[in-house]
């Protein structure tokens, strides 16, 4: 069953041997991570299912990267001494690729037991108090909004089904063209991306954010919205009360932070 869910940045700043004197520019969203901490180590989850956008995507399938354990590593940020290891939940993947392929959702397995920083930094920042938890690493496919909101759906159905206590969480940053300082320079879309994201968060209306074409999300330059819209299709019908706890962008990239509480 799921028992919390959440959506997070990942920015490698967030993490005090990269940010530096970066770090105190996202106050917000460090206090927002420490909130979401805490309430999800009340949730004891056995098992945390991450959405996360750099992995292995393919363009007409969902995967979900099965190994024996996974190492996450920040090497490539200038940080060679911090290093998170974490099981893999053998089980749940099994019963998820199954009742994936039985209900004939364009879906396949990877295998690498390295996790890209999409994945690594979330797991520092959350799972420092938790013991005895597993994860499932899943990557978004390069299909549509709709599709993913219904791979969600999919997800919640397995997973209500399991015993275990599951968080799911969508790690996913926003629009990377807010300013003129943005690294990827500035786009009107970007400012509208992000304020439609937050909407349709809030709202639970999707009407609008499942009606964003390729084009959009590409103006955007964003790499949130598969994450997300998968994380909202799994709470799809759920009574869940939606905490927006940060949102900012101090180096021009949308760092949302978003509690769902789930009675």
């Amino acid at each position: 069953m799921i028992v919390f869910a959440a959506i997070v940045p990942h920015s490698p700043l967030l993490i005090e041997s990269v940010g530096k004197k970066h770090r105190d520019k996202l106050a917000a969203t460090l206090a927002a991570y420490q909130e979401i901490e805490q309430a999800l180590y009340l949730a004891q989850p056995t098992t945390i299912c991450m959405i996360a956008p750099h992995g292995a995507q393919y363009p007409d399938a969902f995967s979900i990267d099965l190994a024996a354990k996974y190492v996450g590593q920040l090497k490539n940020f200038g940080d060679f001494s911090t290093t998170l290891e974490v099981k893999s939940d053998y089980l749940l993947t099994d019963h998820l690729q199954r009742a994936m392929r039985h209900e004939n959702v364009p879906f396949t397995l990877t295998s690498n037991e390295e996790l890209d920083y999409g994945f690594t930094v979330p797991l520092l920042l959350l799972t420092s108090k938790l013991t005895n938890w597993k994860l499932v690493p899943i990557s978004p496919a390069q299909l549509d909004g709709k599709e993913h909101y219904e791979f969600g759906r999919q997800l919640k159905e397995i997973i209500h089904s399991e015993e275990s206590r599951i968080a799911i969480i969508a790690s996913a940053d926003l629009s990377h063209k807010l300013s003129k300082d943005s690294p990827s320079g500035f786009d009107p879309e970007g400012p509208k991306f992000d304020q439609a994201m937050q909407d349709a968060i809030v709202s639970r209306d999707m009407t609008k954010l499942l009606s964003m074409d390729q084009a959009q999300l590409d103006k955007s330059a964003q790499c949130g919205y598969r994450p997300i819209v998968t994380l909202l299709g799994a709470l799809d019908g759920m009574n869940v009360n939606v905490k927006v706890l940060a949102y900012e962008a101090p180096f021009g990239v949308g760092y949302l932070t978003v509690k769902f509480d789930i009675p």
